[in-house]
């Protein structure tokens, strides 16, 4: 049996463009992307912390070291610059790599600076 599990997270991120007229995708800064371990051109999910929209679309690369999280195309209409998002990407693995799989979770600040990483999310408490 195979399972999707959670590969990379680059959490509360926080949008410097929303380019309408832009081709659709999620540019993101290559040192995020690097961080994080997501592709150019890997499908990913955005949920919007601000406004509580879910959507999902392609990374591309921004430049290195631009802290650019640019929402771009028809996604546009559901982010604005300031908004605080998390951007996930997923993989499939079977029951026994599923065993051993730690994602890369990559914390931010508003400015997108990278404040810490971690490969596991806090047990939440009662």
């Amino acid at each position: 049996m195979n399972v999707t599990l959670l590969k990379a997270k680059l959490h509360r991120a926080c949008v410097t463009h929303a380019e309408l007229d832009y081709e659709g995708s999620c540019a993101i800064d290559d040192d995020l992307l690097r961080a994080s371990g997501i592709h150019e051109y890997e499908q990913i999910q955005i949920y919007n912390v601000t406004n509580g929209e879910r959507f999902e679309t392609y990374a591309i690369r921004a430049e290195a070291g631009s802290k650019i999280i640019s929402v771009n195309g028809a996604a546009a209409h559901r982010a604005s610059p300031g908004d605080r998002v998390i951007i996930a990407a997923y993989c499939g693995m079977d029951e026994a790599q599923a065993s051993n799989h730690k994602p890369k979770l990559v914390y931010c600040d508003e400015h997108n600076n990278i404040t810490h990483t971690r490969n596991t999310i806090p047990v939440q408490a009662a």
